[in-house]
């Protein structure tokens, strides 16, 4: 069986399952096997894959049938260019929160490399570990809740070669941050029970609800966070957080109300939905 026939049958069984984007998951999981690029891959069409190939493409295809995410069975996944190991322990880092890190970037350049910032829920360390990469002269803390995710983070930060600038701490939201920092960066559980229930298998089965599950309304871990911000955030500092449908104006709303003097903002994504809320105190 020659790679281009691999790919057909295989983009053909996941066509079936209702899986989208079959032809790029196939392409992801063949290029894993053999560990080729994409352009490398597409120059070896015609060659035919050995036994061993074989067997192992197949058995990966049949656990992606089974919804497992395809970044989980290649444990990898791209963030902002970036490549990141991945597996259960964390979310998997979705495009749209590639926003977060831009306007991150975005307020630095205007403002100088702040001396310290802190991602709380940092799950994999994606957002974290980026903004280390970027910012070189800052100290970051990475704070999450869950051990299991921290350990991701560990790893995450070892590969990119920013451990020694990235503190690592297990605490509720901004309770253990151990100082007030220039920038503060979230992107919190904020699934209503609702859609909770709604969820596609690959999320459902697969991904933390630990990471996901926002309350009844999707609010709670938000607006816990919220409350906690008094003296965590240094004059003229930036807070971002992502956000989920329908929820800007009540963000927004509570972040005036603990802030008055602060100027509160939301941005759209490339979709143009609401997807993040920024606070920056008056210097």
């Amino acid at each position: 069986m020659t790679l281009t026939e691999a790919l057909r049958h295989a983009r053909e069984m996941l066509a079936a399952h209702q899986i989208e984007d079959a032809g790029l998951e196939v392409e992801l999981l063949l290029r894993h096997v053999l560990g080729k690029s994409r352009a490398e891959l597409y120059l070896e069409l015609n060659r035919e894959l050995d036994a061993h190939e074989q067997v192992t493409y197949w058995k990966l295809i049949e656990r992606r049938l089974g919804h497992e995410p395809t970044a989980y069975i290649t444990g990898r996944r791209e963030f902002f260019g970036l490549d990141f190991y991945l597996d259960r322990r964390a979310l998997i880092p979705r495009p749209e929160t590639e926003l977060l890190v831009e306007k991150a970037l975005e307020w630095a350049a205007g403002h100088g490399e702040p001396d310290a910032v802190c991602e709380v829920g940092t799950g994999s360390g994606a957002v974290a570990v980026t903004l280390a990469r970027y910012l070189h002269h800052s100290r970051v803390y990475a704070i999450d809740i869950s051990s299991d995710a921290l350990e991701v983070t560990a790893e995450n930060c070892r590969r990119h070669g920013v451990e020694d600038r990235v503190k690592l701490i297990q605490g509720s939201l901004l309770e253990s941050l151990p100082e007030p920092v220039h920038l503060i960066i979230a992107n919190l559980p904020y699934l209503t029970h609702k859609e909770m229930r709604e969820l596609a298998p690959e999320v459902a089965v697969y991904e933390p609800a630990l990471a996901l599950d926002g309350g009844e309304n999707g609010l709670d871990v938000i607006m816990a966070l919220c409350d906690q911000l008094a003296g965590k955030l240094l004059p003229g500092g930036l807070l971002l957080l992502e956000i989920g449908a329908g929820q800007a104006e009540a963000v927004t709303e509570r972040l005036r109300q603990l802030e008055p003097k602060a100027e509160v903002r939301v941005s759209p994504d490339l979709s143009g939905h609401e997807r993040v809320v920024s606070l920056k105190l008056a210097g």
